[in-house]
């Protein structure tokens, strides 16, 4: 079987031309930047054993199995993650939380920064990557999730301090910023289907999906220091209600960020300064 053939294959299982390409460069171990070399040598043959984990490959990813699993990584903010099914796949739009974060630290020195439920790491590291002078802490309630997270942050040499937690429990106060995606699918929503290969306890929060940031919102100002932030990734449909939720908790400023699709993806308030 030669690597075009391999290719027509996966495409007859539906899988997406980039993906099995994807995929057949994982299982060549050449570089995901080497689909024009790929396409240059399409009459290769492909060896029996690589051929037949190609395959299997290819059918877990037309069965829905995420491709960031697959290839064991996924690129965040510039960095290469690992990433495995005991953490959320890092997406895109979650970058747009990212870039609002860096931005709220701008001219505070050695900011303190809690990333809360960090999954991969992803959020943490891609702050800690940008300002290596902010103090920056992650939790998460899944210890199989952080020992992937720590794996991360050991690999990219990135000092985050990673701890074991159920939110805000256990944090001290004065942070400059408090950041997470946390669950925000509501429980009978019709598209958890598509998402069966992720952990499902990072996914949903209740009936409405607003269950965890309820929790967030409520704990939060004891935990900011003056003019400290609140930042938080949720559903296409929840901006106006976590925005109250942020008002209701007693914070000022609320408003709401769009994400690379024009959705408002994040939401924020800050605490106000003291006297």
């Amino acid at each position: 079987m030669t690597l075009a053939e391999a290719l027509r294959k996966a495409a007859a299982l539906g899988v997406a031309r980039l993906d099995a390409q994807l995929l057949l460069l994982h299982v060549l171990q050449r570089p995901a930047g080497d689909r024009a070399w790929l396409i240059s040598h399409d009459d290769d043959a492909l060896a029996h054993e690589a051929g037949a984990r190609f395959a299997e490959l290819a059918t877990r990813r037309a069965a829905g199995e995420p491709l960031a699993y697959l290839v064991g990584h996924k690129e965040f903010f510039g960095l290469p993650l690992q990433v495995d099914a005991r953490v959320l796949v890092p997406r895109p739009d979650t970058e747009t939380l990212v870039e609002w974060a860096l931005e709220v630290l701008q001219g505070r020195n050695a900011p303190r920064v809690i990333d809360l439920g960090t999954g991969s790491g992803a959020i943490a590291l891609a702050i800690q990557q940008a300002r290596p002078d902010a103090l920056v802490e992650a939790v998460d309630r899944s210890a199989a999730a952080l020992e992937v997270a720590r794996a991360n942050g050991q690999r990219l040499g990135l000092a985050v301090r990673f701890r074991q937690a159920d939110w805000l429990d256990g944090a001290g106060a004065g942070y400059d910023l408090v950041v997470s995606n946390p669950p925000y699918v509501a429980a009978g929503d019709p598209h958890l289907p598509e998402l069966r290969h992720e952990p499902v306890a990072a996914l949903v929060a209740g009936a409405d999906g607003l269950d965890d940031i309820r929790r967030i919102a409520a704990a939060a100002p004891a935990r900011l220091a003056p003019n400290g932030w609140l930042l938080l990734e949720h559903g296409w449909d929840q901006a106006v209600a976590v925005r109250g939720l942020l008002a209701a908790a007693g914070l000022a400023d609320s408003l709401s960020r769009a994400d690379l699709a024009g959705i408002q993806r994040c939401s924020g308030a800050r605490r106000l300064e003291l006297g």
